[in-house]
């Protein structure tokens, strides 16, 4: 699902909450219940859909014969699940307005269960009666129009969606709705970026993936879309995924997850401090999860005898020894009882990625002993510092812990990524898909995929300059007419956009040529044609950007004069759109400047600020913190500014100011009036 459509989705899944909270009994925190159910459904549906030819065509070309199969069967086959005809979406938006829809909406839900016993006692069934009742005259009257809306309101929800999209409304409901359930005792959503740039450093191909803490099963998904992304044909891209998740109704949001992905897996109801229901020590391929934070109250005596939390030692407080009732002993926080258990149910050669709360990273006493017990084992392969506020629900700042069963040295690869992020909100953080790329193609460089870098490079290239070619037409249009308005206007400082154009022509050709001679095989070659195109197109957006300073302050200039000037606004308004566009065109080369500034040979280097790999001798000389910043060090940037760019910037700033607080004395003047006026004082 893209930006646009999940952007859509969010409005109407608000839109939704407004019709639940005035037309039912349903808490803010119960809103997700019937709403994940019914776009389940329509998932469900939209999946059948695209295969349903498929499954009717296998049907009738069997039917009648000795190889003859069932319907379902050759569904489930196809896509995981079967929908009989009852099941349907369209089947249930049409029913007729005197029709039980809550009776008809269990009843689908049952249908499906039946032909997927994994699915048993998962679906939403009886909380659609709460929808479709009211009482009159003491009596249940069955009242459909909250629910037919519900239906409508995810009708358009287009075939080609998918994805982690059960994870995503999760996360919206939990940010708008439940933010105590999404809270508490440290457990909250993990973004998706995060979520991808874990798997993009594990990088699953097959086998298991275990997730003790699996939430709405969001980890499940990432990895079986990486595996779909990297697959060639041959390939062994089959998947099995495990999870466990205390809560109920979170385990069968995260079966309705997998199921609608077309997934094959296990997830259970369970404890995970206490149950091991997965039989869990040294079974697993990749694990991956967001355990909860800092939980203090897990019973010592009930899991220090657990080889999935002794094996490197277990946390235990300072006093524990000398109490009488050792019964009530509590580990110090759970968080390495957590970290205890992905690394003992790896597999060899196995791969984990875990969330953490930063404290982990220094912790003391106790838990210090089993860092140092880990990293003597060589079992972590690197660290990984987030940004602030990349997540819904708390502001905790986290690391990411990876560990590798096959490792090639014995050094930890450090990376500070606290700098590196994409401003949703005021409030929120996120990676974009470049960045997620960006910072795991460090890791894929220790690793020796020198390939995996210049494949990336290549792609950025031709992504920005489809942008530029794209966006060149539009750049001629605009300049032609603000070039021609100046004229009229008779102002002298005439940005020269003709030579930028020319500029752009040349950049075009020099990009097609490298297509005609670069053989990505050849690593070094490959890399010398990228550096040296690279190296033209700074030139042209420093050229650029600085015409359209230009143009800014001719245009400024004219708007003082000709502020009611509706030619001018108009001008402005294009001036405006010809800054993003410049930007779109500059995205993506923005990020091959950032790759090829840091590893400018395609081989891994330690890059001040960025990523370290420490040895063990470094480590122990830093106390076996695992703590990035640590070993990474501090890099001062420059913003790049002139002096003269800078004092032209603030006093541009400070006239804003001037101008703004103008209004507000004007406001207060107006405020201070109409009070006076109500307070009959004039």
């Amino acid at each position: 699902m893209n930006k646009e459509e999940l952007k859509k989705l969010e409005a109407t899944l608000w839109y939704t909450a407004d019709t639940l909270r005035a037309n039912s009994d349903l808490k803010s925190s119960e809103y997700s219940t019937p709403v994940l159910g019914l776009i389940f459904l329509k998932f469900a549906d939209n999946k059948y859909s695209l295969v349903e030819d498929q499954i009717k065509s296998e049907f009738n070309k069997l039917k009648g014969s000795r190889r003859e199969r069932a319907i379902e069967e050759i569904a489930i086959e196809k896509c995981g699940f079967y929908l009989p005809p009852e099941a349907r979406y369209e089947y249930l938006l049409n029913l007729p307005e005197k029709e039980d829809l809550a009776a008809a909406i269990k009843k689908a839900m049952q249908a499906i269960e039946n032909y997927k016993p994994e699915l048993l006692d998962t679906l939403p069934q009886e909380e659609y009666f709460r929808l479709n009742r009211r009482k009159e005259a003491n009596k249940d009257v069955i009242d459909n129009t909250t629910l037919i809306r519900l239906l409508k309101n995810f009708a358009d929800i287009p075939k080609t969606a998918g994805g982690d999209m059960f994870g995503q409304i999760y996360e919206y409901f939990l940010g708008k709705f439940a933010l105590a359930e999404g809270q508490g005792g440290g457990e909250f959503f993990t973004p998706r970026s995060v979520v991808r740039l874990m798997v993009q450093i594990i990088e699953p191909h097959n086998g298991t993936v275990f997730d003790p803490a699996c939430g709405s099963g969001g980890m499940f998904v990432q990895s079986a879309q990486f595996i779909e992304e990297r697959k060639t044909p041959g390939d062994d891209a089959s998947l099995f995924v495990y999870g466990s998740e205390k809560t109920l109704e979170t385990v069968k949001l995260a079966k309705m997850n997998i199921a609608v992905n077309g997934l094959r897996g296990d997830v259970r109801q369970a404890n995970s401090y206490y149950e091991d229901v997965h039989q869990s020590f040294g079974r697993f391929d990749y694990v991956l999860a967001n355990p909860p934070f800092n939980v203090d109250d897990v019973n010592l005596t009930r899991v220090e005898g657990d080889q999935r939390f002794n094996t490197y030692g277990v946390p235990r407080n300072k006093g524990d020894a000398k109490k009488k009732d050792k019964g009530a002993a509590t580990v110090p926080n759970a968080n390495y009882l957590w970290i205890n258990l992905f690394a003992t149910s790896l597999k060899s050669g196995g791969r984990a990625a875990l969330v953490m709360a930063n404290s982990a990273s220094d912790a003391r006493h106790s838990e210090a002993d089993i860092r140092k017990s880990l990293i003597d084992n060589n079992l972590i392969y690197g660290m990984l510092t987030l940004p602030s506020n990349m997540f819904y629900t708390v502001t905790l700042p986290a690391t990411l812990w990876f560990f590798d069963k096959n490792k090639q040295d014995d050094k930890i690869l450090f990376i500070d990524a606290r700098n590196v992020f994409t401003q949703i909100d005021r409030a929120h953080r996120e990676f974009s898909e470049e960045q997620v790329q960006n910072i795991a193609i460090i890791s894929r460089l220790h690793r020796g995929n020198r390939q995996a870098f210049i494949e990336l490079v290549h792609n950025y290239y031709a992504s920005g300059f489809a942008s530029l070619n794209e966006n060149r037409p539009k750049l001629a249009e605009v300049a032609e007419k603000l070039i021609e308005f100046l004229k009229e206007n008779e102002v002298k400082i005439l940005p020269d956009f003709a030579a930028v154009l020319k500029e752009a022509e040349k950049l075009s050709k020099a990009h097609a040529d490298y297509l005609k001679s670069v053989d990505l095989a050849e690593i070094a070659r490959a890399n010398s044609a990228q550096r040296k195109l690279a190296e033209t197109i700074a030139p042209f957006f420093a050229k650029l950007h600085e015409l359209l300073k230009e143009a800014d302050k001719a245009v400024r200039h004219l708007e003082k004069e000709q502020s009611r000037n509706k030619d001018l606004k108009q001008l402005k308004t294009e001036l405006e759109k010809l800054h993003k566009e410049a930007g779109s065109s500059e995205y993506f080369f923005t990020h091959l400047a950032w790759l090829h500034e840091r590893f400018p040979e395609a081989k891994y280097e330690d890059v001040t600020g960025l990523c370290k790999l420490a040895a063990p001798e470094e480590i122990k000389e830093q106390e076996y913190s695992l703590n990035p910043g640590r070993y990474v060090g501090v890099v001062i940037e420059e913003d790049g500014k002139t002096e003269e760019e800078f004092i032209e910037e603030m006093l541009a700033l400070n006239d804003e100011l001037e101008k703004l607080n103008a209004e507000a004395h004007a406001l207060e003047a107006v405020i201070g009036k109409n009070i006076r006026l109500i307070a009959g004082e004039e």
